[in-house]
């Protein structure tokens, strides 16, 4: 799909596309493919034998056979009918990644769609013409019926699009741009709203968040052994080596490069401490847990993003395959995987930054340089506490459920859609449980003066303090919260991806 010249393509590709989409393009080899597919299934048309979504009906009216003069209202009548989406609407990436992640599936020629619809939704996409979304409606099999629905009303001149922060009618922004509704064909319906993409969407936009939280997640897990003046042995090669899976040994190796050269960790090399908490010395084993639940995610996302997830399959002139590669159940598990995993890196950050609090080790009590007349740094655990508790909750596996739909026959449904979200949920709750470690750690950095740090420990501190002071006296915390979020939403933080 991409100009790069190749049929598969990975996720990196992906937010390559989605940064620069006038490099959206479909090769010669594409096109052919994608036109025979399309042909074949015009000659099913006239088919007396039943093919299911080409000459019948859907869903439990799959034995109803409709004539070949009603193809095209049949095509029609599916986006209108399966248009029943609610709540908010989706972010508009999360809309644009779906159009993505769609147009590569059918690309791959086994969907019996045409080249101009295609070329519509590149369109759709280069000139940021971004449809809306709810957010709820799939039950994430048959497809992400209700959410892709609505994606692609705006092909045949219903729903509608952003105009910034507003909504505005599809047929509106059409004739603005000089361009006529769709026709649907046959199958044409069918294969743009049979599909994953509305997981397989959210399962990205978890990735590109969580490939930069876990890093700052050691990041800042570094800078509270730091402030606690934590032993560096639970993180030494060797003791890792001897349970060797791949994340533990790579949060422990980042934490070790994180600390090199610290004159803090030199100055208690011979304290009389036994071992520290869990919190600090079993940061590799549950950072590092999490870290191979998102390499599983990695792995599935690449597969899926390459993936023919439509129903039926046109494989050839004479077969096609009704089966049920729309089924959402290989993404949603791994996705319900990843909320734990992400919920799990909030909640051992929420007891770091309780354990700078209790006035051990040098550190006064609450961070507070008067504790008793100020309260320092006391409520925002609360806070932590708060966001780690209802990421909890959220952290139930939806892919658990199924409600059987469509007259029982879609009698088993993944619910992954609602693991997608799920977990981008918990991941913003995340990223606001890490700030409030972050303001933490670096309040307990100052009470270790006059001993200098790790280069990477000096710098962040240095980084925060540019965007908020140390805390001298009580004041309303709740902006110098906000702040540190937002430079963690804008991924500004150096999190030392390359350690």
């Amino acid at each position: 799909m991409p100009k790069i010249e190749k049929s598969n393509i990975s996720l990196n590709d992906i937010y390559f596309l989605l940064e620069n989409p006038d490099e959206i393009k479909l090769n010669k080899s594409t096109k052919k493919k994608i036109s025979q597919s399309y042909d074949r299934v015009q000659k099913m048309v006239e088919n007396s034998k039943a093919i299911y979504g080409i000459n019948t009906g859907f869903g439990p009216l799959c034995t109803t056979k409709i004539s070949s003069e009603e193809t095209k209202s049949l095509q029609r009548n599916l986006l209108l009918s399966h248009s029943v989406g609610v709540g908010n609407p989706i972010n508009p990436e999360l809309s644009k990644l779906m159009m993505l992640c769609k147009i590569q599936s059918l690309s791959q020629g086994y969907s019996g769609i045409r080249i101009e619809v295609l070329d519509r939704l590149i369109y759709f996409i280069q000139n940021d013409l971004t449809p809306i979304v709810p957010e709820k409606g799939s039950v994430g099999a048959s497809g992400d019926l209700a959410p892709l629905a609505h994606l692609f009303l705006p092909l045949i001149g219903e729903g509608f699009f952003w105009d910034g922060y507003e909504k505005i009618k599809a047929m509106t922004v059409l004739k603005q741009h000089k361009l006529k509704p769709f026709t649907l064909h046959a199958k044409e319906g069918l294969a743009l709203i049979n599909g994953t993409q509305f997981i397989l969407a959210h399962a990205i936009k978890a990735i590109s968040k969580l490939d930069y939280l876990m890093d700052l997640a050691d990041l800042s897990a570094a800078m509270s052994l730091e402030g606690f003046q934590g032993s560096l042995a639970p993180f030494k090669k060797e003791l890792h080596e001897l349970r060797p899976y791949s994340g533990n040994k790579k949060v422990a190796s980042r934490i070790t490069n994180l600390l090199k050269n610290s004159q803090n960790s030199d100055s208690h090399k011979d304290c009389d401490r036994v071992q520290d908490p869990y919190s600090i010395r079993c940061t590799p084993q549950v950072h590092g847990a999490s870290r191979n639940a998102l390499s599983h995610l990695h792995e599935l996302v690449n597969i899926e993003i390459n993936s023919v997830t439509d129903n039926p399959i046109i494989l050839d002139d004479n077969v096609t395959i009704s089966g049920g590669n729309f089924h959402g159940q290989p993404l949603a598990m791994a996705l319900d995987y990843l909320t734990i995993a992400a919920s799990e890196i909030g909640n051992i950050s929420d007891r770091r930054s309780y354990l700078l609090l209790e006035g051990l080790h040098g550190l006064p009590a609450m961070l507070s340089e008067n504790p008793g007349l100020n309260s320092g740094f006391m409520i925002t655990q609360y806070t932590t506490a708060a966001l780690v508790s209802e990421n909890k909750s959220l952290c139930f596996p939806s892919s658990a459920d199924s409600i059987p739909t469509g007259m029982g026959q879609e009698d088993h449904v993944s619910m992954g859609s609602i693991s997608g979200r799920k977990c981008l949920e918990v991941i913003a709750n995340l990223e606001k449980i890490l700030a409030i470690e972050l303001l933490h750690s670096a309040q307990a950095l100052e009470f270790r003066r006059p001993n200098k740090f790790s280069s990477p420990i000096e710098k962040t501190l240095s980084f925060i303090r540019k965007n908020v002071k140390k805390l001298n006296q009580d004041r309303v915390l709740n902006t110098d919260i906000d702040l540190i979020i937002d430079l963690i939403e804008k991924q500004v933080f150096n999190v030392y991806p390359e350690l």
